[in-house]
Formats: structure tokens, sequence, C-alpha cells
């Protein structure tokens, strides 16, 4: 982990979950000298004030970003380009300019015609997060041990490049540098999908005549559990994810569908070698996740259980 400041002066715009956590994991590092926090809500302004997360707290994007080294974008990405609109004009000379979605080629396109020429545009994208939202949500180990993916265009300031990844190292994060369509793809399988298969069995659940909610919720096994803990997860962040990575997501859909037909003949027809195959597969993927300190191999995920 990096020690000391990286950055003179840090805005961050958007106090959820990431945003009041990357706002911790700074103040943790001390790895600035100034924190400003932005956010369009008063509400969630005046609670981040009450818990202390940064130096100074604006209403105005443009009173947060001015004189600012680095302005991370903790929005929607739905919210890039309004935002980006906002504080183009007021970005001091050389600002960096990074983000947190997990959508990264559009973010791209919605900033880089706003932004000034002297601004460098890196998007990124710290792979963690819970389903919990708002200031209070947040905590600063929720980088630590975890990627953080940056997603630098062609071209790009290599001193302004080593200056964030420093940062995000400072914050506990493993730093990866990707192309951001590549990103988009790789993301589409290991959390975009997932999320979607998970809001939609819970959906199905609820949908369903036969079976009572009280029963859904009743007799929920672990599987079922936690998909409603994903499905619990931020509506406005995915559906911005979604509709800004659409390509890439139906891209990914439309060979699950395969795969799953492919399942459900096997399943008709008494196939289990090719069950049996399958199940094999995905197990080790599971055991090669704990290897890789992703997750760890304690019973039910690691819940609590009283004697």
């Amino acid at each position: 982990m990096t020690d000391g400041i990286v950055f003179d002066r840090i805005t961050i715009i958007g106090a959820g979950l990431i945003g009041s956590s990357v706002a911790r994991a700074i103040r943790r590092g001390k790895l600035t000298a100034h924190l400003a926090l932005a956010d369009a809500s008063a509400e969630v302004i005046a609670e981040a004030e009450s818990l202390k997360l940064a130096d100074s707290y604006h209403a105005s994007v443009a009173d947060a970003v001015a004189d600012s080294d680095l302005v991370i974008l903790a929005v929607p990405v739905g919210a890039m380009a309004s935002v980006g609109a906002a504080m183009a004009a007021h970005l001091k000379e050389g600002a960096i300019i990074s983000d947190v979605g997990s959508v990264k080629e559009s973010v791209f396109k919605a900033l880089e015609p706003l932004l000034p020429s002297h601004a460098h545009l890196i998007p990124g994208h710290p792979v963690a997060g819970t389903e919990q939202s708002g200031p209070a949500a947040g905590f600063a180990t929720l980088f630590d041990g975890r990627w953080c993916i940056l997603t630098p265009p062609e071209g790009v300031d290599e001193g302004a490049l080593e200056k964030l990844t420093a940062l995000w190292r400072g914050m506990g994060s493993t730093v990866e540098i990707m192309d951001a369509r590549h990103h988009d793809l790789v993301l589409a399988i290991t959390s975009h999908v997932p999320h979607l298969i998970a809001y939609n069995i819970v959906g199905t659940a609820s949908d369903l005549e036969e079976v009572t909610r009280s029963e859904v919720i009743k007799y929920s096994a672990g599987g079922f559990r936690d998909f409603t803990r994903i499905a619990a997860s931020d509506p406005t962040m995915w559906r911005d994810v979604f509709l800004n990575n659409k390509d890439a997501v139906l891209e990914m859909l439309g060979r699950f569908s395969e795969d799953l037909t492919a399942l459900q003949r096997a399943i008709r027809w008494g196939d289990g070698d090719a069950l049996f195959e399958l199940f094999s597969r995905t197990r080790e993927i599971r055991r090669r996740i704990i290897d890789a300190g992703q997750d760890d191999a304690k019973p039910d995920f690691g819940r609590p259980h009283e004697n």
C-alpha cells in the first residue's frame, strides 16, 4: 500500500456505498491533504457530514471540483454526461477525471467530448461492493485485496496513470490495466448477467401463483437466499449498467441461453453424464476462485450460526 499524500485535493461526486467507501479508504491512508465530497441530495450530504467522511461538503459540482487534482465520479453510469457537463468548465488545469462504474466504454463516450483538452480521463472500476447503499453502508476496507481495473485511453498521460494507480494501491487494491471494451465483456459474464439472473429468478418466484410469497420467504434455501441478496442491489445503478452495456450483456445472455438449453435437454433425456461433467467443471471454478483469494471456503459463505 502507498504511504502518504498522492493528491493535494481530491473530490468525490456521489456519496453512496462506493463513494463513501472511497472516502473512508482515502482518509484511512491519508492519501490527500483535502477531501471534498459532493452529492445532489441534501439529505445524503447531511448524512455524510454527520459521518465525517470528508473535509468539505458541496451541493454544487462546480464548487466541489474547483482546484481539485483528482475528481472521482461515484454516480450511476447514466448520470455521467450530466455531471461531466456541470464540472467541465471548472476543472483545474491537468486534473484527472476517473469513476467507479462497472461499465467503462459508455463512460468514456459520455465524458470525453465534454471535458477540456487539459484534463486526463482515466475510467476505473473497483471490483468490490455489497447490496447495501447510502453513506452509512460504506467501509474503508471494502477494496482491500480486491481488483481495481483502470481503462486508460490510447495516448494517456503516463504520469496521471501512475498517480491514479498509486491512489488505488493506497486504498488496498490490486490494479489491473485493461481495454474498456474488453472490460465490459468480462464484467458482463462475471457480474452483469449474474445480477440479471438473480433479479429474474426472484421476480419469477414472486409471480408464482401456485406458491405463495410467504412460502418463498419461509422456505428459502441457501441458493435462493443468495439470489435475493444480489437482487437487493441498487435498482438505479443496475438499470443504468444494463442500458449502457447492452451489447456485451446480450452477447453473454445468448451464450447463457444456449448452454441453458443444453442443460434442459440433458435433464429431459436423463443424461446424467452430461450433468455430472458440468457440475464437476463448475465446482473446479469455485475452487479456483477460493485459491485466488476472491472468496473463502467457510461453510455457508461464512455466515455466523448460533450454537
